[in-house]
């Protein structure tokens, strides 16, 4: 099949060697210089694979996958990102995202990740190939879940299935059955606290899972990483003419749910202004597109989530306190991975499977004595970090087994990177590291703290962001020898 891949990066070299590499693969290649290309470009062509660049001029890639996802198209998207970087384009993965790979990269392994993500949507397509021609969905139309056997919605679908399998997050499951069993319909909003990476659009999707409207469309959004003028264009669409680049009319995420569920997500990072307007919305269930006169009726159940401390935001005016109990008419907290360690064989063993299947890997469950390890390590970045771990080592080993050695030092050593330095201070059986290695960690988890922003990270450490730099830029080198070292080693 001659798929055809879209490639988005506005360094010409890259774009230029790409295209050149995957033209050989026997790939149909199209590139784009700039994100609004690439946007124009996936409304006139249908993409099998889209690799982009995150950090871009104007429109990130970012906000090329959020675009693709919101218009209901599916097509993976492989990001492209500096080291520095990495943990943001992970969050990315949270959007749709299939991959990231970190710059600079081999072209082997972007070979590697493009076969991979082009096989997994292959499999995905061939599976529902009978499905598909009965129903004759267009390309634009997302996937939702199967028609549940009942109008209350399915109470063991693929998300809900993975809360109750968690003796941890049992509490929650008892209150998504509740939610799903009652009468009140899609006008319960619900509101989804909890660390950032602990699983809050698992949940959003639980609900949805659970709810009526669960064969229309579930749709997302990050209310922080878009500007609220172009946040609120998303969320209730706008007319043609209505500001300078309205071409077209725009059906906002209100009209596209349907009776589905609208997933906002960081509603904490919602300006003021279109915090009025949501509010509005909740409370007479009608809206208008901006630039519009008439109303439009709401059917979508509203589910929010915020890793922020909401009653803080509301002290200090960044909240409306009314649309605060206005969202939490149903109120989810979720713990802590380190809370619930009786969870981490459940969710280790879920994504060994999930990459398994998606790389074509044949790796056991977790043992036992490996686990009890893990289980030492409070985890600061939740499931996700967990996930990411687990992606990086199934990506660079291809193991048949998991093993200690594919785990970095410091979880084995069951502490936050954080307090490295206090731990080996004070001579804990963890045993002794190099002032280097205490050095690496505390730079890395500070960047993690600070969502990668190398300014921020950098005035906390103590350093110029050039040494900063410098200093990441030797961790990915000595990171590349290693692996270098390793490939070799398993050759001879």
């Amino acid at each position: 099949m001659n798929f055809r891949i879209l490639i988005v990066d506005d360094e010409a070299t890259i774009r230029a060697s790409l295209v050149e590499s995957l033209t050989r693969e026997g790939y149909d290649i199209t590139s784009a210089e700039s994100g609004e290309d690439a946007l124009v470009k996936t409304h006139s062509t249908v993409f099998d694979l889209v690799i982009t660049d995150l950090k871009l001029p104007g429109v990130s890639g970012l906000e090329i996958l959020q675009a693709l996802r919101n218009q209901g198209n599916e097509t993976p998207v492989i990001m492209m990102t500096a080291y520095g970087d990495v943990d943001t384009a992970v969050s990315a993965m949270r959007y749709g995202a299939y991959d990231f790979i970190p710059k600079p990269f081999k072209l082997g392994t972007m070979k590697k990740q493009v076969r991979a993500a082009l096989k997994a949507t292959s499999i995905e397509s061939d599976d529902n190939s009978t499905e598909q021609e009965q129903a004759k969905p267009s390309k634009s139309t997302p996937r939702t879940p199967a028609k549940p056997k009942n109008d209350m919605g399915d109470f063991n679908g693929q998300y809900m299935g993975m809360i109750k399998a968690c003796p941890g997050l049992a509490s929650i499951a008892h209150i998504l059955e509740k939610v799903g069993n009652s009468r009140s319909g899609n006008d319960t909003s619900i509101l989804i606290q909890g660390e950032s990476g602990t699983g809050k659009e698992i949940v959003a999707r639980a609900v949805h899972e659970i709810s009526r409207g669960s064969q229309d469309r579930f749709m997302e959004i990050n209310c922080s990483a878009l500007p609220e003028t172009l946040l609120e264009s998303e969320v209730f669409g706008h007319e043609k003419g209505s500001f300078t680049d309205a071409k077209n009319r725009k059906e906002g995420l209100f009209e596209l749910a349907g009776h589905g569920s609208i997933f906002l997500d960081e509603i904490g990072e919602m300006g003021i202004l279109l915090q009025a307007r949501l509010l509005r919305v909740l409370e007479s269930r009608r809206f208008r597109r901006v630039g519009g006169k008439d109303d439009i009726d709401v059917h979508a159940r509203v589910v929010a989530a915020t890793n922020q401390k909401l009653a803080e935001a509301i002290e200090s005016g960044n909240f409306r306190n009314d649309l605060y109990y206005r969202l939490q008419v149903v109120e989810i907290e979720i713990p802590p991975l380190r809370e619930r360690p009786q969870d981490l064989e459940i969710l280790i063993n879920h994504f060994l499977r999930a990459f398994n299947e998606e790389m074509h890997l044949q790796a056991k469950p977790i043992d036992a004595k490996l686990l009890e390890m893990l289980q030492k390590y409070p985890w600061p970045g939740n499931v996700r970090e967990l996930r990411n771990v687990l992606k990086r080592i199934m990506i660079l080993e291809e193991p048949e087994e998991l093993l200690a050695e594919y785990f970095p030092s410091h979880i084995l050593a069951g502490h936050n990177p954080r307090h490295a330095s206090q731990h080996h201070a004070l001579g804990q059986a963890t045993g002794l590291m190099p002032l280097a290695e205490v050095e690496r960690l505390q730079i890395l988890y500070t960047l993690e703290m600070t969502e990668n922003n190398k300014s921020k990270a950098a005035r906390i450490l103590g350093i110029s962001r050039q040494t900063l730099r410098e200093k990441l830029r030797i961790y990915e080198e000595k990171a590349e020898e290693d692996r270098s070292l390793k490939a070799d080693s398993a050759e001879n």
